[in-house]
């Protein structure tokens, strides 16, 4: 069953039209209802290019958010072969919100690093929502070591809405987590690229992104907040989360702009969530072309690079 955002309900009264046809002339054959479903077909196609030709921050946040956009554990499955997970970070737990392990991308070995929603009611408590604790960014980290040691090439899927803010996780040393796995990121000699698949939500998105280059899917978001977080901060009211998602400049579009992103990978008509096996070929044929142009640059040259890039941040602007 399609699952469908707030603005596209005029959308979902379309299609639940014609599917109504359809499902009363597969009962009553002898009705012939095709003319009607077809024209409901074509209404319903033009008002989705309509929606999503010129999606506002807000809407791009709602679709970011999508439960059925692909998943980390999607991308894995189609796009790596030979998979095998790793698990804890031997010193307290292991995090199920991270997932991460050993593959071979185009036959190539690679370390893999994401963030796991869940794709059910229990797939999600299990998952924390995407949310990561301490010991998922320690397990990131001592897989990126891993990778280090042996030069493999890192792979990072981000979708989180940040960092898990509870009371365990801030005694557990949540903030120095997150800083180790940034410095981690900047440290290692081996090629490391990152996808935002859904929602890039703060350091707890930074401490695996921090890439040699970064892709945006291009209805994902990427922000230092999300934007009720923001709302209420600055509004004190969550309700104005439109309006800090026009200020947080989230969007690929912007980021792309601001050159905090390398490069936007185009989402099929009407978002990740309309046709899953399309989006997640497309994100394999960002993977492969970031990786292309970073083989055969020496540790040093990499890191140098690396370093350069997030201290030459700031240094756009959207303003002409």
């Amino acid at each position: 069953m399609q699952n469908y955002l707030d603005f596209e309900k005029g959308l979902a009264e379309i299609e639940g039209k014609a599917e109504e046809l359809r499902a009363l002339a597969r009962k009553t054959p002898e009705m012939d209802v095709a003319a009607e479903a077809i024209a409901l077909d074509s209404k319903a196609s033009a008002l989705l290019d309509e929606l999503y030709r010129s999606l506002d921050p807000w809407r791009k946040a709602q679709v970011a958010r999508h439960p059925d956009r692909p998943h980390c554990r999607d991308y894995v499955s189609a796009l790596f072969s030979e998979w095998t997970p790793l698990a804890g970070d031997r010193n307290f737990a292991d995090d199920h919100a991270v997932m991460g392990g050993l593959a071979r991308f185009d036959d190539r070995p690679v370390v893999v690093i994401g963030h796991e929603k869940g794709h059910d009611t229990r797939s999600r408590i299990e998952r924390n929502f995407g949310m990561a604790r301490p010991e998922g960014y320690r397990k990131a980290i001592r897989l990126m070591d891993l990778a280090d040691r042996f030069g493999l090439p890192v792979v990072t899927l981000v979708d989180t809405p940040g960092a898990y803010p509870g009371k365990g996780a801030e005694e557990r040393g949540q903030a120095e987590a997150i800083a180790r796995a940034t410095e981690k990121c900047l440290a290692i000699g081996t090629p490391i690229v990152s996808v935002i698949i859904g929602e890039g939500g703060s350091g707890g998105a930074v401490a695996v992104a921090t890439a040699d280059q970064v892709a945006m899917l291009e209805h994902s978001i990427y922000s230092v907040i999300s934007p009720e977080g923001c709302a209420s901060i600055l509004w004190k009211d969550a309700d104005k989360a439109r309006e800090a998602a026009e200020a947080l400049r989230l969007t690929a579009q912007d980021l792309r702009a601001l050159g905090v992103v390398d490069r936007i990978v185009p989402e099929p008509r009407g978002g990740a969530q309309r046709d899953r096996a399309t989006t997640i070929e497309r994100v394999g044929g960002a993977i492969r072309d970031m990786l292309g142009e970073l083989d055969g640059k020496k540790p040093e040259a990499l890191r140098k690079a690396r370093r350069r890039k997030y201290l030459d941040m700031g240094s756009k602007s959207l303003v002409a």
